[in-house]
């Protein structure tokens, strides 16, 4: 439920459950981590998925049996901030859930014009995972994150790309066609300089 691509340099994975929405279970979760550790050396990550909807979070009968609170999560999207390459949310449709950390975690996020974004948390009676308020406030601001955590919105592509919670909405069939081309430079550059140059855009410190 998890494909792999990896070609001249762009590791594309895919999360390929679309009878259930994309949701996740902790082995696809499992996956996707073991996937994002071992990317050190992919010049670039783009993350997706198959059908017309990116993830609904969580499975329904895994969040019942625990999932919704486990550390994999976290596991997840640390893995995805910690790489060392480009990585791209090529979101396919609506994100949804917990599923929104692997997104915010990534450098850049693209989705298609009727791509819808909620983390209804609160609702369900969880705290979001520890990262994800952070990293959502830094691109959106404090006040538009309680919009979306506490206030229950579901925030639409257009909404989405004004407030800066995504980049760029592109077209279903241009979607990784676009995420290829944004990653072109990168893997086209001497990789200490791309790695010199994400480290400075993430407040690091320039090598001598």
């Amino acid at each position: 439920m998890i494909r792999l691509d990896q070609t001249d340099g762009v590791w594309t994975v895919t999360i390929d459950r679309p009878d259930k929405a994309n949701s996740l279970t902790h082995a696809m979760l499992t996956e996707l981590s073991e996937i994002m550790e071992a990317a050190q050396d992919a010049r670039a990550v783009i993350l997706t998925g198959n059908g017309k909807v990116f993830s609904a979070g969580a499975d329904l009968e895994a969040a019942r049996a625990g999932l919704a609170t486990s550390d994999v999560w976290e596991r997840l999207s640390g893995a995805i901030a910690a790489l060392p390459g480009l990585s791209i949310a090529a979101l396919n449709g609506t994100l949804a859930g917990g599923a929104m950390g692997m997104a915010l975690a990534c450098d850049l996020r693209i989705a298609v014009p009727g791509a819808k974004f909620f983390y209804p948390v609160m609702k369900l009676g969880f705290l979001p995972q520890p990262s994800d308020p952070a990293r959502m406030a830094a691109l959106i601001g404090p006040a538009r994150t309680k919009l979306i955590l506490m206030g229950g919105q579901k925030i639409t592509a257009e909404d989405a790309v004004s407030m800066g919670l995504i980049d760029r909405i592109v077209g279903p069939e241009d979607l990784l066609v676009t995420a290829r081309e944004l990653a072109a430079d990168t893997v086209a550059a001497d990789p200490d300089i791309a790695r010199g140059i994400k480290s400075l855009c993430n407040g690091g410190q320039r090598q001598a």
